[in-house]
């Protein structure tokens, strides 16, 4: 699979030491404590699925007094690999959290570099979404059938823009692959560091196509700037008007999970003290809002069931990866 990626190896070193120094500062300082200063690192830059959840996750706790100083902060690179590694470091702060979500599996098993998520603290899986193959509006492709086809004839014509290898975009490009009978290794993916960053892309003509979340692609679909041509949820989604895959014959599907874990090691009293913030928010009513406003589906589920979620789909994603060739 061909890729494209633009990086900056001395901003992308500096940046994560930079914004710990910063973590570790608020720790050394008179704030303690997760309900008076917990930090969200959001292991993706800023306007992404991650940090929308982060957003979302601050603003509840802020306005129903669930934590005092609830701060946001954002490392982007490497399917959020970089944030991980960074957590993985900060073994026993129990004023730490951090979004992850099928992107990062993805991309630990793409980028090779021995992390595992599996050594973090699990806390709650907050929310499911799906993603969807848009295209700019000017585009010659009306339907997914369309695309397919010219996908078919010439992948290398077709470019694809999506988030990190690894990430979910780029997984799904993978399955689509397999299912309509196209070579990995022709499959022209250009990666970037989030919505944010491929839509001016999209809109440009830049790329032929363009994989994300729906709340992210969400109001250019409405406004007319980009067309949905398939969501990748296994049954049609109630409320979103656009077909999934399975419906035009083509067999894909993939949940895009997002939920938050702590760092390894925290001792128990610290992790029930994280599950229970995280609890307590998500039962807020500007929660539940952003729930509905995001199109985000969610069920109630512990930390148990979620580290017994995330040894799973480590497995399924490492599968996925290797039958698609990525």
């Amino acid at each position: 699979m061909r890729k494209r990626i633009a990086t900056s190896v001395g901003i992308g070193l500096l940046a994560p030491v930079i914004v710990f120094a910063g973590i570790d500062a608020r720790q050394s300082g008179n704030i303690s404590g997760a309900r008076t200063g917990l930090t969200i690192v959001v292991p993706g830059a800023a306007g992404g699925g991650w940090d929308t959840v982060a957003r979302e996750l601050q603003a509840a706790m802020r306005e129903n007094d669930i934590v005092s100083n609830p701060q946001v902060v954002n490392i982007s690179g490497a399917a959020g690999t970089i944030g991980l590694n960074q957590i993985l470091e900060m073994r026993g702060r129990d004023d730490v959290v951090m979004i992850t979500g099928t992107t990062m599996v993805g991309g630990i098993e793409v980028n090779n570099l021995g992390q595992d998520l599996t050594e973090t603290g699990p806390l709650r899986r907050l929310a499911d979404d799906y993603l969807v193959l848009a295209v700019p509006a000017s585009s010659p492709f009306r339907t997914l059938g369309d695309f397919t086809a010219a996908w078919q004839n010439d992948p290398g014509a077709v470019s694809i823009g999506g988030g990190s290898l690894g990430g979910s975009e780029h997984v799904l490009t993978g399955l689509m692959g397999r299912a309509g009978g196209v070579d990995a290794a022709a499959i022209n993916y250009i990666a970037y560091g989030g919505g944010g960053e491929l839509l001016p892309s999209m809109l440009s003509d830049s790329v032929a196509a363009g994989i994300s979340s729906f709340v992210e692609f969400g109001s250019q679909i409405e406004n007319g700037d980009l067309r949905a041509l398939a969501i990748s949820a296994a049954d049609p989604v109630p409320g979103v008007d656009i077909p999934t895959f399975r419906e035009q014959g083509l067999n894909v599907d993939l949940v895009n999970w997002r939920g938050v874990v702590s760092p390894p090691g925290v001792s128990p009293e610290g992790l029930s003290e994280l599950s229970t913030i995280i609890d307590e928010t998500v039962d807020t009513p500007q929660w539940q809002g952003a729930l509905e406003r995001n199109q985000w589906l969610s069920e109630p589920n512990t930390p148990e069931q979620f580290s017994a979620f995330i040894a799973d789909e480590t497995i399924r994603i490492r599968a996925i990866i290797e039958e698609a060739g990525l």
